[in-house]
C-alpha cells in the first residue's frame, strides 16, 4: 500500500482500502452468482431434468460448438 502511493498508483492509503473492498465485492457478487447456478442445477437435478453427460454426448456438443463458431466466423467474414 505504502509503495503504491509512493509509486503514485494511489494517490493515499484509504485509496487502496477503497480499492480492496471493491474487488472484494465484485468476488463475492461472482460467488452469489455462481451458488445460485448451483442452486438452479441441483434443483433441476431433483426433479429429474438433468442430462446425463457421457464421452459421446461431450463429442457431439464440442463438435457443435465448433460447427456454430465455424458458421459464425464464415458470416463474419462475408460481411467484410
Amino acid at each position: 500500500m505504502h509503495d503504491a502511493v509512493a509509486a503514485g498508483r494511489l494517490h493515499r492509503p484509504e485509496d487502496a482500502l477503497r480499492e480492496a473492498m471493491r474487488l472484494w465485492e465484485r468476488r463475492e457478487r461472482a460467488r452469489a452468482r455462481i451458488l445460485a447456478v448451483v442452486d438452479e442445477a441441483e434443483a433441476s437435478l431433483a426433479c429429474d431434468e438433468g442430462l446425463v453427460i457421457t464421452e459421446d454426448s461431450m463429442r457431439g456438443l464440442a463438435e457443435d460448438v465448433k460447427q456454430r463458431g465455424r458458421s459464425r466466423l464464415k458470416a463474419e467474414q462475408q460481411q467484410k
